[in-house]
């Protein structure tokens, strides 16, 4: 598909906001096949309510479409379905905007049933107020009365319904997975294990970061979207902790309000996290801005609030280092390598320092006879201390709250 991508450059943005964000939309069309053949940007105070353009620009911008064989132009921002309307009729060709190319791309990558129950949810809300511009060859029907409906009425409404039966049974299918994901939850909450879920914007490594803690087999490409799913691991710590680590859908700018509705279920698992592992592509002349808009979608779903630990990603791209701009900014800040390891060790004892407060501190006096007791002490609790004289063993360990009754008999008195 030979697209054509329009930015628009008004009073509330300058020009360089246009032009990251044009090159954004650049790597969405990539990521969705298709190949640019050309790009076009308007300077204006406000949008023209009929064709979000300039009725000359657009124009022009039509006349290097035909000349270029372009199959779709896509818009940088939303545009109404009237507006759509209108661009088709001067360009010729199919228009997209962001929104609906950012459905492409979730629609071509999702995998599990419940992505796909959310895309299609999502892409049948966008779909809905814009039917009238797909029925409009149809000729007026006459009803058994007599009378004139309008420009293709009956084949409108039928097809509206179905579109909404069919949302409201997404809708009651994507109920049974908040269900289903509260059951899980419920599990979780039973085992003590703390949630910590990776957050951060499209393509700054939270797949790759997954798969070198926990060896998990996420596919990690350079592309924006690259998973969509969410996928839950389990992490064990240095410190013996037993941790499930969430690698979660990336946001981006722009992300379309109907996209976080859809993707609320899977959200959840964001909302309900006890720390938030806000992955940031640190070698990205934007982090600041893609750090902005990661903020803005935690507010949205409610997650503001929740304890974060800032991981800089990408330092093996990075000449001088990280910049004293962003260290003085984020002093707690861990710099990492996902894709070589660097930095990784002392990650993982920042998670292990964020999440140690929900373990219960014992003093344990253990027979050595006992060596499977002795065993599943260091399986499941954090020892700090240890050691054996006589026929004991004396620890010092942090327990998770749930197992203190299975150490209870083993428990020093306080003097």
């Amino acid at each position: 598909m030979r697209v054509f991508l329009v930015g628009v450059e008004l009073k509330s943005r300058t020009n360089a906001d246009v032009r990251e964000s044009l090159a954004e939309l650049e790597e969405l069309a990539t990521t969705a096949g298709t190949q640019i053949v050309g790009e076009g940007v308007q300077k204006m105070a406000v949008p023209v309510a009929a064709t979000y353009i300039g009725p000359g620009k657009a124009e022009e911008f039509a006349k290097s479409c035909k000349e270029n064989s372009v199959d779709t132009v896509i818009f940088d921002d939303e545009l109404s379905p009237a507006q759509t309307r209108n661009l088709e009729k001067i360009f010729g060709c199919k228009i997209m905007d962001r929104t609906a190319l950012i459905l492409e791309i979730f629609g071509q990558r999702a995998r599990t049933r419940e992505g796909k129950l959310q895309i299609e949810h999502a892409q049948l809300k966008y779909l809905l107020p814009r039917l009238t511009r797909y029925w409009s060859h149809l000729s007026r029907q006459r009803g058994s009365t007599g009378s004139i409906g309008g420009e293709g009425e009956s084949q409108l409404e039928a097809d509206r319904r179905k579109l909404s039966e069919r949302i409201e049974k997404i809708e009651s299918e994507l109920e049974k997975v908040v269900r289903q994901r509260e059951t899980q939850r419920a599990g979780r909450q039973r085992s003590q294990w703390p949630l910590a879920s990776i957050v951060g914007y499209t393509n700054a490594g939270k797949s790759t970061l997954l798969n070198r803690l926990t060896g998990a087999a996420v596919l990690a490409e350079d592309k924006l979207f690259a998973t969509l799913d969410p996928t839950t691991r389990r992490l064990k710590l240095p410190t013996n902790q037993n941790v499930l680590l969430t690698d979660t859908v990336g946001f981006i700018k722009k992300l379309p309000h109907g996209l976080v509705e859809a993707f609320k279920a899977t959200l959840e698992e964001v909302v309900q996290a006890d720390l938030l592992v806000h992955v940031v592509d640190i070698s990205h002349p934007q982090a600041q801005e893609q750090i902005d808009a990661v903020n803005t979608v935690l507010m949205e779903i409610g997650a503001a609030e929740k304890p974060v630990l800032m991981v800089f990603n990408k330092i093996d791209q990075l000449a001088g280092g990280v910049s004293a701009v962003m260290r003085e900014k984020f002093p707690s800040a861990v710099s990492i390598s996902a894709k070589t390891g660097e930095g990784v060790a002392p990650l993982l004892a920042e998670i292990g320092t964020q999440l140690r407060p929900i373990r219960e501190f014992l003093d344990l006096r253990v027979p050595q006879e006992k060596a499977a007791v002795i065993a599943r002490i260091h399986a499941v609790g954090q020892v700090v201390t240890s050691r054996y004289t006589g026929k004991h063993a004396r620890f010092k360990v942090r327990i998770p709250p749930h197992l203190h009754d299975e150490f209870a008999s083993f428990t020093v008195a306080e003097k």
